[in-house]
């Protein structure tokens, strides 16, 4: 099958760890390399965002990346890319022209909007994930939510009009059909993890040492609806206990990088300055042995569209503790894999973490649950396996199933 994946503002081939580059990257290339293994023809059409960069890029499973001309080719934040994406559809019905794919995978709003265009004049049916659905980012964050006016209005057509959506947890289906999209219009297909990448089993010496008897560890971009300062000021109720913020740009960047600075304040109010680190970027290849060496990982956004670091740290038989929120609720079983609490609630992140720190054989549980729970549900081949199953579908033109796995 010719498959072509459309991700407007997250590259494949992107450096994970920006304002704009986190768990959509990593999604978009592990599927793509997954179908690729199974014979696929993929390419994965991105905007091109530096003058430099090749027209189009092998990567080393198969995959081919091809960088757009839409807009000028220089990085721009993802919510200043919407006047741009009529060019970037009309690049893609030019090369469908030449090149037909049996379906289209769109990632993000934006990418729908791009894919239906490429896509309309020879009939190529379109699958659109969104990650994330404006809807909730509004909710959330109201005036400080910066998406163009028309991302709602957009994203709701799309959700009626396009061949399938592809959502990656339960909670979406419900935010859908509050937009008027209905269920059977919608297949829940998960996100996934390297399961031989992340694992129980292997060194902890690249990560830094313990400074104290236990380790919190919280991974992300370093954006404010990810929580880390909550988690802070959570640790002024844990004695003993050191948290590791890993994520952001590297030094020297991080050192006057807006978000970090304000965690510091927020550290030195809390009176845990000493107890709480900064780690910046870390090396994809260094994270399965940071996340080892950590008690409990911690995952306590305001909101989260499905979110991958509690698969990561379930792989490695690390207990989660999580936001009530968003894909959480589907991949942390609560008192089974980790916690669960309300979002924005420090008391409730500390006196969870002070039961799952209590307890060694507890969190030994339940890290062999997460484990299982993963190597059950959330590889990148059961990922794959559903969406195949959706695009084998969608192009045969049979009705398909709400739900896929």
């Amino acid at each position: 099958m010719r498959i072509a994946m459309v991700s407007e503002h997250a590259s494949p081939l992107a450096a994970l760890g920006g304002p704009d580059a986190g768990g959509q990257n990593v999604y978009v290339a592990r599927l793509s390399e997954e179908l690729s293994a199974r014979g696929h023809d993929v390419t994965v059409y991105t905007r091109r965002d530096a003058r430099r960069l090749p027209e189009r890029v092998r990567m080393p499973g198969g995959t081919t990346v091809v960088h757009v001309p839409a807009g000028p080719p220089a990085a721009l934040p993802k919510d200043e890319l919407f006047p741009h994406m009529p060019a970037f559809g009309a690049h893609l019905a030019r090369a469908w022209g030449d090149e037909r794919p049996d379906t289209v995978h769109a990632h993000f709003w934006m990418s729908g909007m791009a894919a239906r265009i490429g896509a309309h004049a020879h009939g190529v049916p379109v699958v659109q994930t969104f990650h994330a659905l404006g809807t909730v980012k509004r909710r959330h964050q109201g005036r400080l939510d910066t998406s163009p006016y028309e991302r709602i209005g957009v994203e709701r057509h799309l959700g009626r009009s396009c061949g399938r959506v592809l959502a990656t947890c339960t909670d979406e289906v419900y935010e859908l059909a509050d937009m008027g999209v209905p269920p059977q219009q919608v297949s829940v297909v998960p996100c996934g993890v390297d399961i031989e990448h992340f694992t129980p089993e292997g060194p902890t010496g690249t990560a830094p040492a313990r400074a104290a008897r236990h380790r919190l560890l919280a991974t992300g971009r370093l954006v404010p609806r990810k929580g880390f300062d909550q988690a802070i000021r959570a640790l002024a109720h844990l004695p003993d206990t050191e948290l590791l913020v890993a994520g952001g740009p590297e030094a020297p960047l991080l050192d006057t990088d807006p978000e970090a600075e304000r965690l510091r304040h927020v550290a030195a109010r809390a009176g845990v300055r000493d107890r709480v680190r900064l780690l910046g970027a870390v090396d994809p290849a260094a994270m399965p042995a940071l996340v080892r060496s950590a008690d409990v990982v911690l995952c306590v956004p305001a909101y989260e569209p499905f979110g991958i670091v509690p698969l990561e740290a379930m792989a490695c038989g690390v207990p989660v503790l999580a936001t009530d929120v968003g894909g959480h609720r589907d991949t942390v079983a609560d008192r089974g894999t980790g916690r669960l609490v309300p979002p924005r609630d420090p008391g409730a992140i500390a006196a969870a973490a002070r039961d799952l720190l209590a307890s060694e054989q507890l969190r030994r549980r339940m890290g062999r649950a997460g484990r299982e729970r993963v190597l059950a549900r959330f590889t990148w081949q059961r990922v794959a396996d559903g969406a195949e199953q959706v695009y084998r579908r969608v192009t045969a033109g049979h009705a398909v199933p709400s739900e896929v796995a």
